[in-house]
This record gives structure tokens, C-alpha cells and sequence, in this order.
């Protein structure tokens, strides 16, 4: 019998495939959090130009504000699904290098059959391999290798409690370039 969920959050390997997501996750949403009051800031720029454009100027700019909100919406929540697919991934590369592992494992306990744990009503604790398990995983695994398992592109990763964030943020389009009218009434001003 094996608890997968244990045997995952136990071993060295599941733990790093937890910290990477983590940090991601963490890199992910420090980036929404930056691109939200960016594009705030815009839109509240954009909203102060109003009074100052012809109806049909400020309709361009705002239909091309929310064609850019929406592209970069879509682009974040495709970075979010693509974690998940990652850590997915990951795990399943970690259970299929701990297969021939859990399967000698069985072989020297004289078993003929590995169970979850969560598919057991009943049995006696002696036939439980998971502690083994994560001893012998992480023996031979270790962390399960130095290349990254997990990353956003374009998303440095930050630590939690990091109160730094990365100054270069290359997945965060340009600012709509927003232009006064010159002849404009003299209390509208250039917006940078």
C-alpha cells in the first residue's frame, strides 16, 4: 500500500516540483498585479483625454486600449494554464522515475500488488511502503535534477517573501500612446 499524495509531498523531488510552482505562481502573479496597475494608470489617462478629443479620436484609442486589455488578459491566463500543464508534467515525470523504485520495493517486500492507500478500507500499517519509499526516492532521485521543471517565459521567478520585484518586465506591452488635440481648450494638458 502507498499514499501517492505523501509519497509526492514527502521526497525531495515532490517538494522542489512544489517550490518551483510556487514561485512561479508567486513570479505570475507579482506580473498581473504590475500589468493591472499599469493598465489602470492608463485607462485612468485615457478617461481624462476624453473631454479633450473629438468623440471619434478618443473611440479609436479606446477600442485599441480594450483590444490590448483583452489580448494581454488572454495571453496571462494561457501562462497560468501552461504552469498547471508544467506541474502536471512534472509530477508525472516523478512517478515515472519512481516506478522501478516502488516496484523493487514491492518485489523485496514479496508483494504482488501496489495499492493507493486511498483505495483501502482496511489493513495493517506493516503493509504501508510509503516511509520506505521516500527514503529510497529520495536516495536515488534526490531533487530529481538541476534543469528547471517548472517556469513561466517572460516571468522572473521571485521569492515569496521577496519585497523586491524584478525592474524588467519584457511581457508587458508598451502603453497606448495617448496625443492632445494642439488646438485643444488650454486647460487640457499632454499626458506622458
Amino acid at each position: 500500500m502507498l499514499n501517492q499524495e505523501q509519497l509526492v509531498s514527502g521526497t525531495r523531488f515532490g517538494q522542489r516540483i512544489q517550490r518551483e510552482l510556487e514561485a512561479a505562481s508567486s513570479a505570475l502573479s507579482a506580473q498581473n498585479r504590475r500589468i493591472e496597475a499599469q493598465l489602470t494608470e492608463e485607462e485612468l489617462d485615457l478617461t481624462e483625454l476624453r473631454d479633450t478629443m473629438a468623440p471619434e479620436e478618443f473611440r479609436a484609442l479606446a477600442d485599441e486600449f480594450d483590444t490590448r486589455v483583452e489580448e494581454i488578459r488572454a495571453a496571462q491566463a494561457a501562462k497560468a494554464r501552461d504552469l498547471q500543464t508544467q506541474a502536471e508534467a512534472a509530477q508525472s515525470r516523478f512517478f515515472e522515475l519512481s516506478f522501478p523504485i516502488l516496484l523493487e520495493l514491492v518485489r523485496d517486500r514479496g508483494a504482488a500488488v501496489l495499492m493507493d492507500s486511498r483505495a483501502v478500507l482496511l489493513s495493517a500499517e506493516s503493509v504501508d511502503i510509503t516511509a520506505a519509499a521516500i527514503v529510497r526516492i529520495d536516495g536515488e532521485l534526490g531533487e530529481g535534477g538541476d534543469t528547471p521543471l517548472i517556469s513561466v517565459d517572460g516571468v522572473y521567478p521571485v521569492a515569496p517573501d521577496s519585497p523586491v520585484l524584478p525592474q524588467e518586465d519584457t511581457d508587458v506591452p508598451p502603453p497606448v500612446e495617448l496625443e492632445t488635440d494642439p488646438d485643444a481648450p488650454s486647460g487640457a494638458e499632454e499626458t506622458e
